[in-house]
Parts: structure tokens; sequence; C-alpha cells
């Protein structure tokens, strides 16, 4: 009898730690898979419209561009998401700062033959029926006027938009400035990217390219500030380029 009982009592310990064993595999099971379902759902949810804002709000701002209407130089037509969206402000980027004076003192007007007195200031104008400002200025010029660098820099990018037409990205030599030139009719023959240009430097001619109306050529000009390690297309903080220009700067 004693030899009998403690063969039972090894085997009940033998099938209590099995079980232990057991209920530590299932457990561990059950828990990971909760972990992996809970994960994706995680996963799921940041890539909802509800949460991009506050996981990924310079994404958001990309996405969710609307397209709308553009009024310039009096007439409506549509822009596209994607250029709507290079002038939406990011929260992902660190603050741009602005130039100094003399770092834009020696700027001039960039259409040939332009005098101060021949700017307005429609950097405040609204478009979009106020949904956003123009952050630009419109230099009235007749089509196949000259336009011409307003400050040395090199060429990042040539560009043709529906909205800004033949357009020119050039970076300042402090590398956190972008001039903008838009609704070329022509460029400079032998432009390319990457090219240096000189202040004054021919590049291109004043068109109606994109949505400017047909009668009324201008140079959409803007002053765009960034940091170096930005590329073109991101967003940036916008300069006035109108009190630069026309000597009411301070």
């Amino acid at each position: 009898m004693g030899m009998f009982e403690g063969l039972k009592s090894a085997k009940q310990k033998t099938l209590s730690v099995f079980d232990r064993i057991l209920t530590i595999i299932v457990t561990a099971t059950i828990t990971s898979t909760v972990w992996i379902v809970a994960g994706g759902s995680l996963l799921d949810m940041s890539d909802a419209d509800s949460q991009i804002d506050r996981t990924r709000p310079a994404q958001s701002a990309a996405e969710k561009a609307p397209i709308t209407t553009e009024t310039v130089a009096g007439t409506d037509r549509q822009i596209d998401a994607a250029n709507k969206a290079r002038n939406i402000a990011s929260t992902d980027l660190a603050n741009a700062t602005r130039p100094s004076a003399s770092e834009l003192s020696q700027m001039v007007i960039p259409v040939l033959n332009v005098r101060p007195s021949d700017l307005s200031d429609s950097f405040l104008a609204e478009r979009d029926g106020g949904a956003r400002l123009h952050e630009a200025i419109d230099i009235m010029a007749p089509k196949g006027t000259s336009v011409i660098a307003a400050a040395p820099g090199t060429i990042e990018r040539i560009y043709r938009s529906e909205t800004g037409g033949n357009s020119l990205y050039v970076r300042a030599s402090d590398k956190k400035t972008i001039f903008y030139y838009a609704h070329l009719d022509k460029y400079a023959p032998g432009l390319k990217e990457g090219q240096k240009v000189r202040r004054g430097q021919r590049l291109g001619e004043v068109g109606t390219t994109g949505n400017a109306a047909p009668d009324a050529p201008h140079l959409h000009f803007a002053i765009m500030r960034t940091t170096e390690d930005a590329e073109w297309w991101e967003p940036t903080n916008a300069i006035n380029p109108y009190p630069l220009l026309a000597g009411d700067a301070e």
C-alpha cells in the first residue's frame, strides 16, 4: 500500500506541473493574440482621418487640401490639391526665421523696366473667397517683357503646373530663402536646374500661363522663407516682397 500511495502522489504532482505549464502556454498565447489584434487596430486608427491630424499633421494638411477656386487678375480657375498643399503651414517643420535686412537689401524688381511706383501690394489680398491669402505680389507688364532674377541664387526647380504655369524656384545663397516666379510665357534659353544665376540675369518672359487671365499678363512673385534642409515643395513662411521692392522696408 505504501508503494501504491507513493506512485499515486508522484503522478498527481506530475499532472499538477503539466497543468501549470499548459496554463502558462495558453495564457501567453491568448495575451499575444490580444496584443496583435489591438496593435493592428491602433495602426488602422492612426491612418484614419480622425487620427491623422494628431499623429501626422503635415500629411493631414497635404491630403486634405481641397480643390478650390483661385481668383487671379480677374479670372476664376480651378487649382489642384497638390499645389494648394504647398502653401499650407506645417507644424512638422521647424519655424523658419526672417532673413536679415542686409540679405534682401540688394534685391531688384524682377521685371525689366518696372519702377517701384508701378508696384501694388496684393500680399494680403484674399483668395478662394477668403479661404487663404495671396502671399505674393503680381507685377503687371506686357507679355514678353523680360523677367530677371531679383537676387542671386541657384535654380532649384523648373516647374509647370495648372496654377503657376511656367514657373521657377530659385534658392538664395543663404539656403533659407526661395524666390518663386510664376506665369512665365517662356524660359530663358539654356536655363536648367542646378544652375547658378546672378542678380538681374534674364530668367524668362512675362506671360499668362497657368491660371493667369489671358488679358492680364503679369509675374506672380513670392518670397518664401524655409530651412536649409527643406525641399522646394515643402511648406514655407511667406514674406511680403512689396516693401522690399518698393523701398518701404523698415
